[in-house]
């Protein structure tokens, strides 16, 4: 795909990312690094936990399904960074050999009063592992540029 400025995208628009597939070194590595509990580290902890074996973080889970996102291309000369997610769900566990995907849809194409180069676009979220159960959730917003700068 190309990159996309605020205009370009409608609302109820929908995307599909392609799928990667997180394993055990992986989740543990990521874990060690920025979510160091057992249910992530250990196996042998994990197996006895309430999970019943080894689950990746959720901001793993989060990260994995974000890059998926950003690697479409579409805003990846538009991006002007965001103000952050909402309503972060982490509804299944993430397990080693899962393959997740993101299914994302546009809800806000805005332009700014204040910025009149740019605007806020807000999309939902979701990912699905292998069997297309949905393990996460959120909604996001990004800032764009618009194509063409609009004079006050």
């Amino acid at each position: 795909m190309h990159t996309r400025y605020l205009e370009d995208f409608s609302v109820g628009e929908k995307f599909r990312t392609r799928g990667m597939t997180v394993d055990e070194s992986e989740i543990m590595d990521f874990a060690r690094k920025y979510d160091p509990q057992p249910i992530h580290t250990d196996v042998e902890a994990a197996g006895a936990g309430p999970f019943e074996g080894l689950i990746a973080s959720g901001f793993h889970t989060a990260c994995v399904i974000f890059r998926l996102w950003v690697d479409l291309g579409l805003m990846e000369k538009s991006s002007l960074g965001g103000p952050g997610i909402q309503d972060l769900r982490w509804v299944l566990p993430v397990r080693p050999g899962d393959t997740l995907h993101g299914e994302i849809e546009i809800l806000e194409a805005r332009p700014l009063k204040s910025r009149l180069d740019r605007g806020v676009l807000r999309y939902h979220t979701i990912g699905y592992n292998q069997r297309d159960e949905a393990v996460i959730t959120f909604d996001s917003a990004s800032f764009l540029k618009r194509r063409e700068a609009v004079s006050a």
